[in-house]
């Protein structure tokens, strides 16, 4: 484990006491490591994810519409 002095705003601050208090966290370092790793698996390659390879494969699972399709149903053509 890794300790780290840190300096951060008051609304940071104000934002940490509300992650501890509505996830029962202990502690401000617990409130930190949560908003971390949270912001962390949006940031960190999202391919990677199963829940992106399982919405890809859901989607290669769709009917695609061909563009002179889309226009004749919509008589654009």
């Amino acid at each position: 484990m890794v300790q780290a002095m840190i300096q951060i705003s008051d609304e940071a601050n104000q934002i940490l006491n509300i992650v501890k208090a509505r996830y029962g966290l202990k502690d401000k370092s617990d409130a930190i490591e949560k908003v971390v790793l949270e912001f962390g698996e949006d940031l960190l390659e999202p391919q990677l994810r199963p829940e992106f390879i399982q919405k890809i494969k859901e989607r290669q699972k769709e009917k695609t519409v061909k563009v002179t399709d889309f226009k004749k149903h919509f008589g654009l053509e």
